[in-house]
């Protein structure tokens, strides 16, 4: 029988995970700044899959919550449920699933939320789930303008509650911090909502007969005062509330909730 190679040997050594010393001697040899013997690490692979492993994944039950709130969404949208149309304008508590699917899931549950609440908003335009009179005009001057105007401050503010629900988290309670997310919610939508208004609008004949020479900041503030109340109130109280029965039933992740655990 033929004794095994040196190189065969060396080989299955360093494989092993033992230093050669004929291999230790030429990488300290090349070396120099290194005094660690040259080795390849035992279980390099398995290091990266238990990194893997570790990373934030949404469970079943989370993703099921952002569905369901999605569901709701569309349901509120499609319904008298989600809009209390007065005049012009719409009490929305369509801002509350956004704030529970920010809880959730982040600005990632929150951004999908805001998203399908702004697609809502504009199908509103066209009449798709009830007619908004402002939405109607908006789209008669400008349909890019008037889909920009609806969706984007409604994405913005899925992203920032959930920023703001992390934020609150590491110095309050989960009800506190539902409840403060919940308020956001709403006067976020309203500020996008009245700023892209007057941003993208601000202009046009029909605007300017609504602000009638006013100060802009107090043509924001009247024409939305009531609306604005009614759906900050009611976003507090029930995204609170549910919010804190979603962290009971451990459907919000560590991520989420991790600094403050008492309820």
């Amino acid at each position: 029988m033929q004794p095994t190679p040196f190189w065969i040997k060396s080989f299955l050594s360093v494989k092993k995970g033992k230093c050669n010393p004929f291999i230790r001697k030429r990488a300290n040899t090349l070396t120099a700044r290194s005094s660690a013997p040259y080795c390849i690490p035992v279980g390099g692979n398995d290091n990266k899959e238990e990194k893997m492993k570790t990373k934030k994944k949404f469970t079943t039950s989370q993703l099921t919550v952002l569905g369901l709130m999605s569901g709701v969404l569309l349901l509120m949208a499609y319904t008298p449920l989600g809009y209390l149309n007065i005049g012009p304008l719409a009490i929305s508590f369509n801002v509350i699933p956004v704030a529970v699917s920010a809880v959730v899931l982040g600005p990632a549950g929150g951004a999908v939320a805001g998203a399908i609440f702004g697609l809502t908003s504009f199908g509103q335009c066209i009449g798709i789930g009830g007619t908004s009179a402002m939405g109607a005009v908006l789209f008669g001057i400008s349909p890019v303008l008037a889909f920009l105007q609806r969706f984007i401050p409604r994405l913005l503010m899925g992203v920032c509650v959930g920023y703001i629900f992390r934020a609150v988290r590491k110095k309050a309670n989960i009800y506190v911090s539902c409840a403060v997310t919940g308020f956001f919610s709403a006067f976020l939508n309203t500020v996008f909502f009245m700023t892209a208004l007057v941003g993208l609008f601000g202009n046009t004949e029909y605007i300017r007969e609504l602000i009638g020479g006013q100060n802009v900041l107090l043509f924001c503030c009247a024409f939305v005062g009531i609306n604005a109340v009614c759906e900050m109130a009611a976003s507090t109280m029930i995204t609170g509330a549910v919010g804190t029965a979603l962290s009971r039933a451990r459907l919000i992740p560590a991520s989420q909730i991790a600094v403050k655990q008492s309820i």
